[in-house]
């Protein structure tokens, strides 16, 4: 990375909407640094429901244009990653005193057709056989439709991959202190652990997500446009409380829903909420009463009663949304707006709101709106273009017996793991190993030497946080000791790359 050189767009912020607007730049041809204050996908976009949808509830607060978006756009992320996102049925038991069927009918009507829909099933009812229902007797009757699940942190990882294979600078750990205008362009000042560094910046993009309007406000001391509400999601995780693949979309009282999802082959997920969050969004956590809450509706529906002692782990993450002064937060635009200001002689694009399934799109208008500055910028191309490990996935089942055949020790679930977080860029981290023993230490629970080693030089990966709750999702699985035990590998492994590039 050149410290003093000009970069064509400067993105502060390394969440989806980051990443995914560096990579659309950077393959349009444009020079591009991305900087980010802590890990990838460290904030909301790894605190999501892990889902790729339309977004049924949102055609009743009708947000037609985000769902029609949305709803397209599962599809072409099915065929750019389809090693992480894979198409999933939800089934919605109904409770007639919430909403009629007729309405839901509906809705899943205009969900079947309001976007382009090839590969997706359409919708249909179901009946519930007393004798084996997972519901409660009075439940009957659903709904059932498709959308798709994701590793939403692997989504971040997998654009910033994109971004820096057309030449963008990645910098994780990098805090932007300040910027300012000088001589038609942003100065730009950096610092990480290392070093304090500025770098000029022709245009300047604002991806910071919660902190959007404090960094316009504090950081550039300009005037926001417009300010955010920040709204609590959290989720709980409890093991596996049905067999099968398929994931529910519950109703409550208040109008709200809750999903239950499959995660991991071991757990179900279960979220999310929706409150007003004041605090400091580094620090958010579930609250007691949000615990409660999903807990209720889970209990609501379910045969089988879910307590706090059934709860493994909890997430929670902040939505920055445009403060539409709704009071209801669940009301609120889930869309993105995209403000340019040019009231210096550098432009600044600001990214309010926005959902993890409409990201690609999000950053295709960010460069639409950019193209006046860049007179050469090359035309839209992420929609045909497969992230990193979707290049030659044919299939899940054939590349797991590629896998078997190279490695014929390696556990079946390993290797499903692996196929789902890399895709065909397995064999990248694998580099040419040949059986298990060949990968080197193991830290636990399928976690090699091999591929910590390959998390570190090409995912960023600094920590065991980095390693466990984002990039393998093995940290409901590891024990102290065996994180320690991790922890004093990566300190060993930081000490020697440093050495080499040193020398």
């Amino acid at each position: 990375m050149d410290q003093h050189r000009t970069y064509d767009l400067v993105v502060i912020g390394g969440g989806i909407n980051g990443v995914g607007i560096a990579a659309d730049a950077a393959g349009r041809g444009l020079s591009v640094l991305l900087c980010e204050k802590d890990d990838l996908a460290s904030h909301t976009s790894s605190a999501s429901s892990k889902l790729i949808h339309g977004g049924l509830r949102y055609l009743e607060h009708k947000e037609f244009r985000l769902v029609r978006e949305a709803l397209a756009e599962r599809e072409v992320l099915m065929a750019k990653a389809p090693h992480l996102i894979r198409a999933m049925r939800f089934i919605m038991p109904h409770r007639p005193h919430l909403r009629p069927a007729w309405l839901i009918r509906t809705g899943l009507f205009f969900y079947d057709h309001l976007g382009k829909r090839e590969k997706l099933a359409g919708s249909n009812l179901v009946d519930f056989d007393p004798e084996t229902s997972l519901f409660k007797p009075e439940i009957v009757k659903g709904f059932e439709y498709s959308d798709c699940a994701v590793d939403d942190a692997r989504l971040v990882i997998a654009n910033a991959m994109q971004a820096r294979e057309h030449g963008a600078s990645i910098q994780t750990r990098t805090r932007c202190l300040t910027a300012q205008v000088e001589q038609n362009a942003w100065t730009v000042h950096l610092q990480n652990a290392q070093s304090s560094f500025t770098v000029r910046a022709k245009v300047l993009v604002n991806a910071t997500g919660p902190w959007v309007t404090q960094f316009i406000q504090q950081d550039l001391q300009m005037k926001a446009a417009y300010m955010i509400r920040l709204i609590q999601g959290s989720h709980i995780i409890v093991p596996k409380i049905y067999v099968g693949d398929k994931a529910f979309i519950l109703q409550n009282d208040d109008q709200r829903i809750v999903f239950a999802i499959p995660y991991l082959d071991e757990y179900t997920l279960i979220g999310t909420t929706d409150q007003r969050y004041l605090g400091n969004p580094d620090q958010v956590e579930i609250t007691e009463g949000e615990i409660d809450y999903l807990l209720k509706v889970m209990n609501s529906h379910f045969q089988q009663q879910l307590t706090h002692e059934d709860i493994i782990a909890t997430y929670s993450g902040v939505r920055p949304l445009c403060d539409d002064e709704s009071d209801n937060p669940s009301a609120m635009t889930r869309d993105y707006t995209l403000v340019l200001s040019q009231e210096q002689p550098a432009p600044l694009l600001s990214v309010y709101g926005g959902k993890l399934t409409t990201y690609r799109k999000l950053a295709e208008s960010a460069m639409h709106q950019l193209k006046p500055f860049f007179h050469k910028l090359k035309p839209d191309w992420t929609a045909k273009a497969l992230l990193p490990g979707g290049e030659n996935f044919f299939d899940e089942t054939r590349l797991l017996d590629e896998l078997q055949q190279r490695i014929p020790d390696v556990p079946p679930l390993l290797a499903k793991r692996w196929i789902h977080g890399y895709g065909s860029r397995v064999w990248k981290m694998l580099n040419g190993s040949e059986s298990i023993a060949a990968l080197g230490q193991h830290f636990g629970h399928g976690l090699y030497q091999q591929e910590v080693d390959y998390l570190v030089a090409q995912e960023w990966a600094v920590s065991s946080e980095d390693i466990l709750k984002r990039r393998s999702k093995l940290n409901l699985k590891f024990s102290q000791d065996q994180i320690t035990q991790l922890d004093e590998y990566l300190v060993k492994l930081h000490k020697r790359r440093a050495q080499e590039k040193a020398a």
